[in-house]
């Protein structure tokens, strides 16, 4: 049994990631629980003690070029596919964090709502996956400081804000997503959102 979580979803700059854990069933590491109720000390800290302590585990993911062309559902499916194909083992099911099933067939999915309150798999996927994308989002910063991606991680802030108001998206914004209609030095450069089968509209 593999538990998946994703992070980054609702993010303006950056990949969504998703992590897939499989546990061996031994006694977890003391404060185990939703990334979100985890200082980012304690939750580098608590990543540190996962990757030993899983039986197995794996990162997927998709890039904002990735998001814009595909849109968040398939997106979510791609790097959730990458994370569960890069286990050691295929899983015989799958825990997803949530209400809806992203993921589907081949796959063997049941959902859970709060699954990282409840189920160590999943709490160890929220963590890992947490942790890799903050990690991956600081080490944009010197590349660009003035978006803050350090702190705000890609998601919206008044300094990530300001950044987009005066500098524009950078190669790691989702072009397709409607902050960009706030934008007015830049909203000419929003893409058209990919239509529900994942087409792009001609129109």
């Amino acid at each position: 049994m593999a538990g998946v979580d994703e992070v980054g979803r609702g993010a303006w700059a950056g990949p969504v990631v998703v992590c897939a854990a499989v546990t061996d069933g031994t006694e977890p590491p003391e404060g185990l629980t939703d990334s979100k109720k985890l200082t980012p000390q304690r939750r580098t800290g608590m990543a540190g003690h996962l990757r030993e302590w899983v039986g197995d585990h794996a990162i997927g993911s998709a890039e904002p070029a990735e998001i814009d062309a595909l849109g968040m559902t398939r997106a979510l499916r791609l790097a959730a596919n990458r994370a569960l194909e890069g286990l050691s083992r295929t899983p015989d099911a799958v825990i997803l964090d949530g209400k809806h099933d992203y993921l589907g067939a081949p796959w063997r999915v049941r959902t859970r709502i709060q699954a990282d309150l409840s189920s160590v798999a999943v709490a160890a996927a929220s963590v890992l996956a947490k942790v890799h994308r903050d990690s991956f989002m600081a080490g944009l910063h010197p590349e660009y400081p003035d978006y803050g991606f350090d702190t705000c991680v890609g998601y919206p802030s008044p300094i990530h804000r300001a950044a987009l108001a005066e500098h524009g998206p950078t190669s790691y914004h989702r072009m397709t997503w409607s902050y960009l209609d706030g934008l007015p030095k830049w909203r000419h450069l929003r893409k058209a959102r990919p239509e529900p089968d994942g087409q792009i509209p001609l129109l």
